[in-house]
């Protein structure tokens, strides 16, 4: 029986046809002593799968849920992190495995103990991506890392991993994520980073069986969600550019005058760029005004200021015209204004 009042961690295990190693796997976590019980969702499996989930409903300490279609890895994860918050209110984290062998009961268990020791921390198992690893495993990995390092300023060294320590506290914020598929997962160390949920890695073994031909996860489809929020900032970033060039090549014929036209179009631009930032990239629609709104205005000062230099130069170095130096100045200024965005206005802890 599942110990429902143990403060030690559940392992939730979400299983889409999972592999036959998954009822041994579950028997040896259970008589590990450092798990209160085992959850684990079918995600519409199917009748080939009836004979594994019979082993695993038998198994003393075993939940088991089931979707009757399959709705994908984040809905999975999300129904099993329901029925823990629901059913175990004294466990200190839900610790995430895969149902395809890929995760040892040695590494879940060192994963459970360093979240006894840090309970409100994000514990990743992380694997180490040398040797022979499957080519589309080790492409989706490395692109997802570098991409997530460029939106949340986070260095991950396996953003991909099932193997996860996820903190009681942070349970109810990741229930809220639209996020049904393999970007739950994603989603969830972006919400790490606007959660103030501090995130640790555990070295794990890397495991592969028959060239992890039983994932299911699409190394290109499946990250493309992450990528959307750089995306977003870009499309936002080239609708203010338009509105900035046109006032400020409006304001140049009026007055003649730089300094006057860079800084009307800034006003102009800057007040549709900071509810387009606000709302439709970072998503922080609770962050209170009064404290993000200055800190725009001064990020636009400050990136108003440099762009005036770089114009400044292109035209006397470079030989350039107005309207073409503030185009390469403002393509410059673009990377610049999106980090400092991200970190600076943006970003609100818990």
């Amino acid at each position: 029986m599942a110990n429902l009042n143990s403060p030690l961690p559940v392992v939730l295990i979400p299983a889409f046809r999972p592999e036959p190693v998954l009822p041994a796997l579950v028997r040896d976590l259970l008589a590990s002593g450092s798990i209160a019980a085992v959850v684990i969702v079918d995600d519409g499996s199917g009748p080939a799968y009836t004979s594994i989930f019979s082993q695993l409903r038998e198994t003393p300490g075993v939940q088991l849920l089931h979707h009757t279609v399959n709705l994908g890895k984040g809905a999975a994860l999300k129904t099993g992190l329901n029925h823990f918050a629901c059913t175990f209110p004294a466990s200190i984290s839900a610790i995430t495995a895969d149902a395809d062998g890929q995760h040892t009961a040695t590494d879940i268990i060192a994963v459970a103990r360093v979240a006894a020791q840090k309970p409100d921390t994000l514990i990743l198992g992380a694997r180490q991506f040398d040797g022979s690893v499957p080519a589309r495993s080790k492409f989706g990995n490395t692109l997802t890392r570098y991409i997530m390092r460029a939106v949340t300023g986070q260095r991950i060294s396996d953003t991909q991993t099932g193997l996860r320590s996820i903190p009681r506290t942070f349970v109810a914020d990741l229930l809220l994520s639209p996020a049904a598929g393999y970007d739950f997962e994603l989603d969830m160390l972006v919400r790490c980073k606007h959660a103030d949920i501090e995130i640790e890695q555990v070295p794990i073994a890397t495991v592969y069986i028959d060239g992890n031909r039983s994932s299911h996860f699409n190394p290109l489809l499946d990250s493309m969600r992450i990528y959307f929020v750089l995306v977003r900032f870009a499309a936002s970033s080239l609708i203010t550019a338009v509105i900035d060039n046109l006032v400020f090549i409006a304001i140049l014929r009026l007055s003649s005058k730089l300094i006057v036209s860079l800084v009307a179009a800034r006003l102009v631009a800057g007040t549709f760029n900071y509810y387009a930032n606000k709302r439709g990239v970072f998503h922080s629609r609770s962050l209170n005004w009064m404290t993000a709104l200055p800190k725009f205005w001064a990020v636009v000062l400050v990136s108003g200021t440099l762009s005036y230099l770089l114009i400044q130069n292109f035209i006397a170095y470079a030989g350039m015209s107005i309207v073409g130096a503030k185009v390469l100045a403002e393509t410059i200024m673009f990377f610049f204004s999106f980090v400092v965005l991200r970190d600076f206005v943006f970003y609100q802890r818990a």
